[in-house]
Parts: C-alpha cells; structure tokens; sequence
C-alpha cells in the first residue's frame, strides 16, 4: 500500500508539472537529470561507494507583460539517506513574480540568501516586496520553514532539530519526519551597487522567530553588513554579523530576563582577476563564526547549515576557515579549480565530528587543512561532467593528529533535455 501511494503521488505531480505549463501559456520547459557517484572513506570508517539521482522537471510562464511564474521539482533517489523509501518527492520552486514601475513582489516557495550567504539561504516558502531605485535596491519579506523537504534546507539550531533531521522519512508520519522545523524569517534589506562610484554595499536586519513548539524556543536576529571595493583587477571584500540570541520558553521571557546575548561572525576575501581570456581568478578568504566566550559572547547559530569544506563538512558555528582558491578556464569547454582550506575551531566545546574522538577531551584548536581539486567538461550545452577529488589531513592540526587522512572523489553528470 506504501508502495503504491509513492507511485500515485509521483505519477500525479508529474502529471501536473506536464499539464500546467500549457494551461499557463508557458514559453519555456525543461527537464534536468543529475546522475552523482563517489568513493571513499569521508562517510564512514571504510572505503565505500555511494550514489544518487536527482529528477527536476522545470517549466517558466508569463502571466502577462510584468509578471511571471516559475516551478519546478525533484525526484531524488539517494539511498545513503538510510530511508524506507529511497525515492524522495519535492517541490522546490514555485514563484509567482509582479513588477509595476521601479517595485514588484513575489510570493511562492524561491531564492533568499542573507550578505554573507551562510545565516539564511536557499528557497523558501514566503513573500518579497522589493524597489530599485538611484538610492539603491530596498527590499522586505517574510518566510517560513515548516513546510519545506528538510534535508534540502537544513535548520539545525538545536540539539532537537540535529536528531530530527536524521531520522528516515516515515510515509505514515510525513508531518514530523519529512519537514523542516517550524520557524518565522523576516528580513528587511538593502543593497546600492556603488556609493562614492567605489563601494558595493550590501546589508540586511534578519530575525527568526521559534514554531516549534519546543519548550525551550530558540529565537535569534542578525544585523549583516558586507561591503566590496572593486580596484582594477582586485576586489576586497569584508563583511560582519552581529547576531543576538533569545533562548528561554518564551519570546516574551527571553526579551524579560536576557535582552541581549550577542554573538559574532565575519569574513573577509581578496580575489585577483586576472586578464585574458578564459577568466583566471585567485582568491584569499577567511570566514569566522565565534565560539562561546563566558560573560562576553554566545556562539554564533546561523539559521540554515551550510557546510564549508568537501570532507569536513560542518555549518558556520564556533569555527574558523581560511580558503585559498585557484579556478581557470582551460579552454571553451572545461574548466578548472584548486581549493586548498585550513579549519580552525574558536573554542573547545562547539565544533563535533570528524577528527575529533568523543570524549577524547582534545585541547587543541587547530582541526588540520584540507585540499580539494575539480574539473568540470561541458562537451555540448545540455552536458556537463564535474569530476572532483579531495583530502582532509588532520595530522597538520593539533586538535587530533593521530588520526587517518579522509578522502574522496565523486563524478555528477547532468543532463538537461
């Protein structure tokens, strides 16, 4: 009976996405194919292979001369994600877009990413007022989390939330095991492309409000600031949070009995550019999120999780990374990138996994460096093969010398019709 509700569900979202572009008018329809393979020992103990594949079909329509309609959405089969049913539906872009003059809105389920591109990003269920004007691009809006695929947006900000997202997928229970933990984002932003005809500006206000239902909520909001100064062939970037954290069992509690509970995170990145012909680009960047300070500062939660490093993976919290990157084009059809990154943690109690041994009590701060290269041929336009191999090194840190070097390589080749 499970088996036949996937099937039904599936075959009727398809149907759908089939049917809708022409009832719309739509100009536009495409369908994507990403076939990923990899090996290694990164994700567990032993060398091992894993795959998966995902599905998006994707249709774009006008609704008319100012206004227009995208959708699209997936099909994964990846059965590393342990799951009763391997085959996992989702709706990932539904956006409705209105302009009139200089202003416009949309609402659905699109794209959203704060300065920094590391506290709130991806595609998200809500609604966007935006103008463009000579003052700069103003924009407002809310959104919401619950209704999301939780492993496609991922919002761990609580121990609670960490071991929902690991649970399997259960067909019987889809409400509290497919969907991304309740939470209210606004933001209010504003970007100018060049004040003084020298400096990109780009900042928002973020807050993000607790839904779930837990007794103790966790509500947070961000003051982001980034600024980029293009001089000739290089361009510096530095940008900031200020991040405040309400944990308490109420919203109301927390404002009451601790009003200001700041924490820190920050960036800055140098990028050459050098000319010719096939876009040569050497980049120097360093990403900070603090760590817990006792009496001082909190450590720095970002709302989704982006993971930074191709081994060691982990979100922007109590950690360090300074990246040095080369990417060339090595000729019309493929193209080149060498990442060489070392890991820091900012104190001794946030940063968990890989080298650390639990319970191992590591003194050490220095996690070790990791390198990564990959490669990416796009023989026609609706081909692409991207082939990357890399290496985490954790006898060049302190925090666990003794342990193994974790590597991997992987091949996607995405097909588009």
């Amino acid at each position: 009976m499970k088996n036949l509700f996937i099937i039904k569900s599936m075959f009727s979202f398809l149907v759908i996405l089939l049917l809708l572009p022409g009832m719309l008018s739509a100009i536009e329809f495409n369908l994507a194919a990403n076939i990923h393979a990899g090996y290694g020992n990164s994700t567990s103990d032993e060398d091992k292979l894993d795959y998966k594949a995902d599905i998006m079909p994707r249709f774009f329509s006008l609704l008319g001369r100012n206004s227009e309609f995208i959708l699209s959405a997936g099909f994964s089969y990846d059965p590393e994600l342990d799951f009763e049913y391997y085959v996992i539906p989702e709706l990932l872009h539904t956006e409705f877009t209105f302009r009139f003059g200089k202003s416009g809105f949309r609402f659905g389920r699109f794209y959203y990413s704060d300065p920094l591109s590391f506290i709130f990003e991806g595609l998200f269920d809500g609604a966007q007022f935006f103008n463009i004007s000579k003052r700069g691009s103003f924009n407002i809006g809310a959104w919401y989390t619950g209704y999301l695929y939780k492993n496609r947006t991922i919002i761990e900000m609580t121990p609670i939330e960490l071991i929902n997202n690991s649970k399997a997928v259960d067909i019987d229970n889809l409400f509290d095991t497919y969907f991304a933990p309740h939470r209210l984002i606004g933001s209010i932003g504003w970007e100018h492309p060049s004040i003084g005809e020298f400096m990109h500006l780009n900042t928002a206000l973020i807050g993000q409000f607790d839904f779930t239902g837990s007794a103790e909520q966790f509500n947070t909001q961000y003051l982001i600031l980034k600024a980029r100064f293009p001089i000739n062939n290089f361009i510096i970037e530095i940008g900031g949070s200020l991040e405040n954290i309400m944990q308490n069992t109420s919203l109301l509690a927390a404002i009451e009995d601790n009003p200001f509970n700041p924490a820190f995170a920050g960036e800055i990145g140098f990028l050459w550019l050098f000319p010719g012909v096939y876009n040569s680009r050497l980049s120097l960047t360093g990403k900070f999120a603090g760590g817990k300070i006792e009496d001082i500062c909190d450590v720095f939660v970002p709302i989704t999780s982006k993971d930074y490093g191709y081994i060691l993976k982990h979100k922007m919290s109590g950690l360090s990374v300074l990246m040095l990157n080369y990417s060339n084009r090595l000729g019309r059809t493929l193209g080149m990138s060498l990442t060489g990154s070392y890991f820091v943690r900012n104190d001794l109690g946030t940063f968990y996994g890989y080298p650390l041994i639990a319970g191992s009590g590591s003194e050490g701060f220095f996690l070790g460096p990791e390198f990564t290269a990959r490669f990416i041929w796009s023989p026609v336009s609706d081909l692409q093969f991207n082939l990357g191999g890399g290496a985490f090194i954790p006898s060049l840190g302190d925090a666990e010398p003794n342990q193994e070097i974790k590597w991997r390589v992987d091949l996607t080749t995405t097909l588009a019709f």
